[in-house]
């Protein structure tokens, strides 16, 4: 963590957020209690950002400074909306292809995927505020800079998301083993949202549900599945394969 950017104390991540500064996620001491405290964490309930509350040592590690049990990670990239990036699919000629991360945690299967994404032309990353990896220097490491170059957008509901990107003309495909087709039946020339799943429970029950259609990679062997990452990327450059740049 040591080539994170952070901050410490209760009162300067308050003026972090005042100022407009993006907080990725903050670690308060377990255990912390009073007013300045309970207001914060309500500030950052509010605004989706993660919070996580970790033994006091943990705290030390990062810094030795008074960090009063507070510390804040800023972003290392500026996030989008949704709003910004239905205007990305709006000004491409060419169909857009998102990709919706639902509760991927590995920073490293993360990165990876993002440099699968980058490289095969994804218009965007979308993944919730929460349950999900942070970018940070091993994740941007992992992706070989590719978060630095993809927008990435963070919702607090990907629901509410998914919802919104069906009223926008973008298809939802999700990738689960649950699925009967596969992902070679798939029209990619179509405006397309592909949703991966997390590396141990998959897409969520309610995003399936909203999907308008699931599919599967095929499978020859006697594992039967892929690491996230991997599946990722068969599944973009399948989306590659159709001429869909």
């Amino acid at each position: 963590m040591e080539n994170e950017k952070y901050i410490f104390g209760i009162q300067p991540i308050f003026e972090a957020i005042e100022s407009g500064k993006k907080i990725e996620k903050v670690m308060f001491k377990q255990g912390l209690e009073g007013h300045q405290f309970r207001l914060l964490l309500e500030r950052l309930q509010a605004m989706d950002i993660r919070t996580q509350f970790v033994p006091y040592e943990k705290l030390n590690k990062v810094t030795k400074s008074n960090h009063q049990g507070a510390i804040a990670y800023i972003s290392s990239v500026e996030y989008f909306s949704l709003d910004q990036i239905i205007t990305i699919k709006n000004a491409k000629r060419e169909s857009p292809l998102f990709l919706i991360l639902d509760g991927v945690s590995d920073v490293r299967n993360f990165g990876a995927i993002a440099r699968s994404a980058e490289c095969s032309g994804v218009s965007a990353i979308i993944l919730p505020s929460k349950g999900s990896a942070t970018i940070n220097a091993d994740s941007i490491k992992t992706s070989a800079g590719a978060l630095m170059k993809i927008p990435v957008c963070r919702v607090g509901n990907i629901r509410e998301a998914l919802y919104f990107l069906k009223d926008h003309d973008v298809q939802i495909v999700s990738c689960t083993e649950k699925a009967d087709d596969t992902i070679y039946n798939i029209d990619f020339s179509k405006p397309t949202a592909i949703i991966m799943g997390s590396e141990d429970k998959g897409v969520s029950k309610s995003a399936l549900a909203i999907s308008d259609q699931m599919v599967k990679i095929p499978m020859m062997g006697e594992i039967g599945s892929l690491n996230v990452s991997a599946a990722a990327a068969v599944v973009l450059f399948e989306s590659v394969r159709q001429g869909n740049l």
